[in-house]
């Protein structure tokens, strides 16, 4: 269900909202900060992700979007939300030398083994590239942020 309100917990399962806090620093390298939490009592995934990053939803220069979810051992389903560029680009971040995507071993088992922050970073920037070049909304936004647009421009990433 697209856009309701997703309640904290649906039956045994807790769901939480991560944000990458995106940034493109002057070597073209990616880095990135992370916040997790659970949605309030009433509050959409979306503005749990907006509260995180401390993004308006009018804001015209950012983007924020889910990028993927993951299903966690311990019940937590997380749902990852991209906000790009960084809202506090001032703070400290982590870099990412490697983009490297994990993967599901075979079509039909799509979870992979195991899923590092990176792995989901990675995702999240080859989902934003995706994004620049077939989202017109996106890519007006991120066209006011030149580093960002060079650094999607050219994404790889590793396997």
């Amino acid at each position: 269900m697209m856009g309701s309100k997703l309640g904290v917990v649906t039956g045994r399962h807790v769901i939480s909202v991560e944000t990458l806090m995106l940034r493109v620093g002057t070597d073209s390298r990616w880095a990135y900060r992370h916040a997790l939490t659970r949605p309030l009592r009433g509050e959409s995934p979306d503005e749990t992700a907006r509260r995180l990053s401390g993004v308006a939803p009018g804001d015209p220069d950012t983007v924020l979007h889910s990028t993927s979810w993951r299903y966690e051992p311990d019940g937590k389903i997380v749902l990852t939300y991209a906000v790009c560029p960084d809202p506090s680009p001032w703070l400290p971040a982590t870099e990412v030398p490697v983009l490297e995507i994990t993967r599901g071993q075979a079509p039909a088992m799509p979870s992979p083994q195991s899923v590092t922050l990176a792995n989901v970073v990675a995702h999240a920037v080859r989902h934003l590239a995706f994004l620049l070049a077939e989202d017109p909304v996106v890519a007006r936004a991120l066209s006011r942020h030149p580093r960002v647009g060079a650094a999607l421009g050219p994404v790889t990433v590793s396997a």
